[in-house]
C-alpha cells in the first residue's frame, strides 16, 4: 500500500515537472545523436549452442561460445539502456581461434562460429524494428598467414612487412600477412569487400579497423566509395593500438568519428581519482578535433575503466555518473564497451575480454546508463549545442550546451568536498531546473545564480520561469494523499468489522 502511494505521488510530480519543461525538438538524424554499444562477438552472449566446434570456455584465447543469435536476443536490453547503435566486431570467416575476427581466410564468408549470413540479417532487421542501427567492423589491412592468397604466386606482390610491434592484446598479429593497399589489385579487391557487404546487407556502417596502418591514398578512396554508394552509411574510425593521428583525418569529410584517444587519456586520468579538476577534461576536448570525437573510456584492447577506478577505491555508481555525464554530454559520439553497465572489471588483456556476466548486473548502473540516455535524447542541445565553460572550483566544472533554441548546463563536480559556483543571471523571472536531483536554482539579490554541488556528484539543469512555489500543485497533491488517507483509514475500519462480524 506504501509502496503504491509512492509510486503515485512520484508520477503526479514528475507530470509536473515536464509540464513546465519546454518539450526538446526532435533532434537531426546525424552520427552525433548516437549512443553506440561496442560488441566484441564471441565475448558477448551464447545464443545457439550448436556454434561450439572450437569453443572452450576456459582458453582467453580461442572461441568462448559468443554468437550473432546470442546479440539478437539481448536487443531489447541494449535498447533498454539507452543505446541507440550496436557495432560488432569483425564477423568474416576466420582461421581457427580467431576468436577475434582479424585472422580472415575468407572476406565472402560469416564465421560458421558466430552463425550463418541469415543470422546476421536476421540480426539486423530485429536491430531496425527497434529504430537501433548496426555498424560493423570492416578489416582491410590484414588477413590471416593461412589465407589462399599466401599461397598463390599470382599475388605475390599483395603483401608488405609489417613494422608494428604488438602489445598484449594485439599479438594475434604475428599470425597475420599485411596486405599492401598501394597495390592497385589489393585495392580494387578491398573496395569491392566493402561494397559487397553494402549490397548483401542492409547494414548502416562500418568501423573501420586500424586506419592508423592504412595507405592514405586506399583510406581516401575507401571512405569515398563508401559515401558515394551510401552518403547515410555511417563511417568511424579506430585504431589499432592507440597511436592514431586523428588530426590527419579530420579533413576527410567521408568519416564521421574518429576515435580521440587524447579523450580516453584524459578520461581515465582524471575520473579514476577524486579531486581532479574535470576543466582539464574540458580543455583537452577543446584542444582536439571536436564533435567528430568518438568518446570512450575503454575497449578491448586497454584495461577496464571500472577496474582503474575500483583500484583507487571509487565507488561504482558515483564514478560511472561522472564518466556518463562527460561522454553524453560533451559534444561527440559516445561509444562504450561491452560490460561496462554490469560493471565488468580486468586490469588488461585478456581479463577485459572475458564473457559478460549479466547476471552480475547492478540495477543502480543500468539504471544510470538509462537515464543519461534519456536526458540526451530529450534535450538536443546536449547532442548538438554549442558548448562554454561558464565556472570552475577545483575539481567542480560547469558548461553550458546552446543550440539556439534551448540553454542546458551541466555540473560536475570530481572533488571529495562539496564546492560551489556562482555565474552572472540567466535572465530576469527564470529559474534552473535539476533533472537528476530536483534541484531548483533562484537568482539571489545580487543577480547571481550560486550553484552548489555535493562531493563527487553531477546535475543537469533546465532554464525555466520562476514560478515559486507551486501552490496549486502542492494543494493538489496534499488533497490526494490526503484523499487516500481517508479512503485507507475507511476501508481499515470496514475489515475490522467484518473481523468482528466473523
Amino acid at each position: 500500500m506504501k509502496k503504491g502511494l509512492f509510486i503515485f505521488i512520484s508520477s503526479l510530480l514528475l507530470l509536473s515537472y515536464f509540464s513546465t519543461t519546454k518539450v526538446a525538438a526532435q533532434s537531426n538524424n546525424s552520427i552525433q545523436g548516437e549512443i553506440i554499444y561496442d560488441i566484441l562477438v564471441d565475448r558477448f552472449n551464447n545464443g545457439n549452442q550448436k556454434n561450439s566446434d572450437q569453443v572452450d570456455v576456459d582458453d582467453p584465447f580461442t572461441y568462448n561460445g559468443g554468437d550473432i543469435e546470442g546479440i539478437t536476443m539481448m536487443l531489447s536490453d541494449i535498447k533498454d539502456l539507452g543505446f541507440t547503435t550496436i557495432s560488432l566486431s569483425s564477423v568474416w570467416e576466420n582461421a581457427p581461434k580467431g576468436y577475434h575476427g582479424y585472422w580472415i581466410d575468407d572476406f565472402y564468408e560469416i564465421e560458421e562460429q558466430f552463425g550463418t549470413i541469415d543470422d546476421l540479417k536476421v540480426l539486423i532487421e530485429e536491430a531496425h524494428k527497434r529504430d537501433m542501427k548496426v555498424i560493423v567492423e570492416l578489416v582491410t589491412n590484414y588477413i590471416a598467414d593461412s589465407h589462399p592468397f599466401v599461397t598463390d604466386e599470382t599475388k605475390h606482390t599483395w603483401f608488405k612487412e609489417n613494422e608494428t610491434e604488438p602489445i598484449p592484446a594485439t599479438e594475434w598479429m604475428n599470425n597475420t600477412i599485411q596486405l599492401d593497399q598501394s597495390n592497385g589489385e589489393v585495392h580494387d579487391y578491398l573496395l569491392d569487400v566493402a561494397t559487397h557487404w553494402m549490397d548483401e546487407l542492409d547494414i548502416d556502417g562500418y568501423k573501420l579497423h586500424a586506419v592508423d596502418q592504412m595507405h592514405e591514398d586506399f583510406l581516401e578512396d575507401l571512405t569515398k566509395t563508401i559515401k558515394e554508394k551510401d552518403p547515410e552509411f555511417y563511417v568511424i574510425a579506430s585504431s589499432l593500438q592507440g597511436s592514431l593521428n586523428v588530426e590527419e583525418l579530420v579533413n576527410n569529410k567521408n568519416i564521421d568519428a574518429i576515435e580521440n584517444n587524447e579523450m580516453y587519456e584524459e578520461f581515465n586520468k582524471v575520473l579514476t581519482n577524486a579531486d581532479e579538476p574535470i576543466s582539464s577534461i574540458y580543455n583537452t576536448w577543446e584542444n582536439s578535433i571536436g564533435e567528430k570525437s568518438l568518446l570512450f573510456t575503454d575497449n578491448k584492447n586497454v584495461a577496464r575503466f571500472s577496474n582503474d577506478f575500483a583500484d583507487q577505491g571509487r565507488n561504482a555508481a558515483t564514478t560511472w555518473s561522472l564518466a556518463l555525464a562527460n561522454l553524453y554530454f560533451l559534444p561527440g559520439v559516445p561509444i562504450v564497451y561491452q560490460g561496462s553497465e554490469v560493471p565488468m572489471y580486468g586490469p588488461g588483456f585478456p581479463e577485459n575480454q572475458y564473457f559478460v556476466d549479466f547476471f552480475s548486473a547492478d540495477p543502480d548502473i543500468e539504471e544510470l546508463f538509462t537515464h543519461f540516455a534519456a536526458m540526451r535524447k530529450e534535450f538536443p542541445a546536449l547532442v548538438h549545442g554549442e558548448i562554454e565553460q561558464l565556472a570552475i572550483n577545483e575539481g567542480l566544472s560547469l558548461f553550458k550546451r546552446s543550440d539556439g533554441e534551448e540553454d542546458i548546463y551541466v555540473a560536475i563536480n570530481n572533488d571529495s568536498e562539496s564546492r560551489v559556483v556562482k555565474i552572472d543571471s540567466i535572465g530576469s523571472d527564470l529559474q534552473l531546473r535539476g533533472l537528476i536531483h530536483d534541484d531548483t536554482v533562484r537568482e539571489d539579490k545580487e543577480g547571481k545564480f550560486l550553484i552548489g554541488m555535493e562531493r563527487e556528484s553531477v546535475e543537469v539543469f533546465v532554464v525555466q520561469p520562476n514560478s515559486g512555489f507551486n501552490w496549486w500543485f502542492i494543494s493538489f497533491v496534499l488533497g490526494v494523499f490526503a484523499a487516500f488517507v481517508i479512503i485507507v483509514t475507511i476501508a481499515g475500519r470496514k475489515q475490522k468489522q467484518q473481523n468482528k462480524n466473523r
